[in-house]
């Protein structure tokens, strides 16, 4: 029997104050086995033990929320008795140590929460940050997490049809790998975790348990070091067609009535979901560890509870159901096993061969796990930029270089890799503002997005937090959808540096603004802390992904011109005047064009987003615009020429001062939208103060230019900076 020292102790991730209270919960000391469910249970990937407090802060309501965060899966109602079914979670560690598998393992691990609740997965994103483009080790990452991805989702048949990739040196060392998944369940056939039954079956499907991903929730719960990469056994490794044979039986025994709690095998593999099942039902379980089907030699109980092998589930069965459920996964060449039963104890038993190897009170461990308030200090003011002092370089040299930099350039190179057309029902595929999917053998669209801009947060975590959730809320608003909620991932650095986790709390506080007053509710996801390498955090970055609903496919925007002669109109411009124009801090003008990341990030007014946004959107659903984009990165002209790129139509510009204030300040609550030529003075008249015309479409193929005042840039120019920069630094 293995003697626990404080050195297996601090190994398993455990303060000596946390050994502490397991002591005292326990009244005596624990076995190997039971001090590493402990230390997987109280890891801050599984316990949130730093963020609860301010978790709790977020709004999570609406009526049409049907499920918020506490499942596997947010769930909100989209009409016509149809549901929703969504979140976001990180695989940030280890997709850098082992980039194919860590990317391909986070998207399979998404899918299997949404479709845990009894959805079918319709569409996967992901948000990608990696660090400078010229590190020697970027290519290598980005071309193992997107081949990861590509491969995983490619291969179970569930479309990748949005994200976005961010480059920056703060990421050299910790990537950032967020997979989202989003499915479509009816409203009278969710499925939840919450066991009940004394004496229920409990049973084990799926694949076979192996030595892969062991302690991997704990390893996501620290830093990263220069011995991390030896960490690369716990890294799980994925098998999407067993994935995909996984969804399809659990849909057809869904279809039963056997199922009464069901919860996948993620983070801390069969530790948590029998915890977490157990406690939610204030039942005890009894596991006979023997009967877990393993594919490796000598396992042990220790192994095989902290083991996170992918595509496995647990699951409590109504009494008498065992065949039934055997017969559908063994039809579907996937294991079966009862390996326990439910017990009103409130303990977690474990037996091996007979003998008991772990004895455990469940609540303490799934629900007291250590709180933490963590002391935090707010991020210091940053000054205006004076748009008036920062160099001007001609428009037409800065906007070839804006759009061929990293944050603007296309990223076609990476999503052609993914399959965005499986399944048939992608209507808007990656490159737009949101993605759109139809809903089955409907002529309603769910669109979706994910969306931060880490740099706005590292200089104002709270405007930044605003921000991320008003560019969610605007893009899903761009192709005409209502928004209807959100899943955040909130990705940071050690919570036990209070700058750090004051970064948290500001961006908290952000979110619960935004979301309070665009009424888009927080319905699930994942908090990822200690994103860091030898003490150097990543930038904050809470990531949000968004869904909304469209209720005519008919009435749906893009991002595209669709033909000459066109008006241009900017919608929402700021009603507080700079000297100058708009506004460069934080801007990627600021950054690619000065080399300078400085100055307070746009200020978000988010009754004026929502009241721009409300009017955009009803333009789109009466069918007076032909297309829209919103202003973000980058700013105006940028936004006017991804239009054009997209339509491959020019565009002759007028009344803009031929300042970097006025053509790339990033001013918030903006879009540019197109109108025929006919309609353009009622539009304008009907949106007032809100809108101005700022040019017209026209000049196809090699005659496309963007034209402003005397000067002119070719539309191929533009084309081959922006579509030239990630093949050439991929070698491609």
């Amino acid at each position: 029997m293995t003697e626990i020292t404080p050195e297996i102790v601090a190994e398993h991730g455990l303060s000596p104050d946390e050994y502490d209270r397991v002591l005292e919960i326990l009244g005596r000391e624990p076995n190997l086995t039971e001090l590493g469910i402990f230390s997987v249970m109280w890891s801050e990937h599984c316990s949130y033990k730093s963020s609860k407090k301010w978790l709790k802060t977020l709004p999570t309501s609406a009526p049409w929320v049907i499920q918020g965060p506490g499942e596997n899966a947010g769930v909100v109602d989209i009409g016509d008795g149809l549901t929703a079914v969504f979140k976001m979670e990180s695989h940030n560690h280890p997709s850098f140590i082992e980039p194919y598998q860590g990317a391909a393992t986070g998207v399979g691990g998404i899918l299997r929460d949404v479709f845990t609740m009894g959805a079918r997965p319709v569409a996967n994103l992901n948000a990608l940050r990696f660090g400078a483009p010229d590190h020697p080790k970027t290519r290598h990452l980005i071309s193992g997490v997107v081949a990861g991805i590509g491969g995983y989702g490619n291969c179970v048949g569930v479309p990748t049809v949005g994200g976005e990739v961010n480059f920056h040196p703060d990421y050299n060392g910790n990537i950032l790998v967020n997979a989202m998944t989003v499915g479509i369940a009816p409203a009278d056939r969710i499925f939840y975790s919450k066991a009940s039954g004394v004496g229920n079956p409990v049973v084990y499907v799926g694949s076979k348990t192996g030595r892969d991903g062991i302690h991997g929730a704990t390893m996501a719960s620290a830093e990263f070091t220069a011995e991390s990469e030896e960490k690369r056994p716990t890294v799980q490794v994925g098998d999407p067609f067993t994935e995909k044979l996984l969804i399809e039986a659990c849909q057809e025994l869904m279809a039963t009535d056997a199922i009464v709690a069901i919860q996948d095998m993620g983070a801390a593999g069969l530790t948590s979901s029998s915890f977490e099942m157990a406690s939610k039902g204030g039942l005890g379980v009894a596991l006979a560890l023997d009967r877990v089907p393993m594919r490796e030699a000598g396992m042990t109980p220790y192994e095989l509870m902290l083991s996170e092998s992918q595509e496995r589930m647990l699951m409590v069965l109504e009494p008498g159901k065992e065949p039934l459920a055997e017969a559908i996964f063994r039809k579907w060449d996937l294991d079966f096993a009862v390996i326990g039963h439910l017990t009103d104890t409130g303990r977690m038993v474990l037996t091996w061969h007979g003998d008991t190897v772990a004895d455990l009170p469940i609540d303490p461990l799934a629900e007291a796990a250590p709180e933490y308030d963590r002391p935090w200090t707010p991020t210091p003011t940053q000054a205006v930029v004076d748009a008036a002092v920062v160099p001007e370089v001609p428009w037409t040299e800065a906007l070839p270089t804006l759009m061929g930099s990293p944050d603007l350039a296309s990223r076609r190179w990476i999503w052609e890799q993914y399959d965005h057309m499986v399944m048939g029902d992608t209507v808007q595929r990656p490159g737009g503002d949101a993605a759109v999917v139809r809903i089955h053998g409907t002529d309603r669209g769910l669109a979706m997005t994910t969306d931060c801009t880490p740099r706005y947060v590292r200089a104002d975590p709270v405007m930044g937090g605003r921000q991320a959730v008003a560019e969610a809320w605007r893009n899903l608003t761009a192709v005409g959808a209502r928004p209807l909620a959100v899943t955040d991932n909130m990705n940071f650095g050690n919570p036990e540096k209070p700058e750090i986790m004051g970064q948290f709390v500001g961006a908290c506080q952000g979110l619960a603004e935004a979301c309070r007053v665009l009424d888009f509710p927080v319905v699930s996801g994942n908090v990822s802390l200690y994103n860091e390498t030898e003490g150097r955090a990543i930038p904050p970055t809470p990531t949000i992904g968004g869904v909304g609903v469209i209720a005519s496919l008919d009435r749906m925007a893009t991002v595209a011109f669709k033909a000459p002669g066109e008006a241009i109109l900017v919608v929402g411009e700021t009603t507080v005047p700079r000297e100058g124009g708009g506004w460069l801090g934080q801007s990627l003008y600021l950054r690619e064009l000065c080399n300078r990341e400085v100055g307070a990030p746009p200020p978000v007014d988010l009754e004026h987003e929502r009241a721009v946004g409300d009017a955009v959107r009803d333009l789109i659903e009466a069918g007076r615009v032909s297309a829209c984009h919103d202003v973000s990165d980058g700013g105006l002209l940028v936004a006017v020429s991804e239009m054009a790129l997209a339509g491959d139509l020019g565009a002759t510009l007028e009344g803009l001062a031929e300042t970097p204030a006025a053509l790339f300040g990033e001013d918030q609550g903006r879009y540019v939208v197109t109108v025929p030529a006919d309609q353009v003075e009622a539009v304008l008249a009907d949106l007032g103060p809100l809108a101005r015309r700022i040019g017209t479409t026209g000049g196809a193929g090699a005659a496309a230019t963007i034209t402003l005042g005397d000067a002119s840039v070719p539309l191929s120019a533009l084309r081959e900076a922006h579509e030239g920069w990630l093949p050439g630094v991929m070698g491609a």
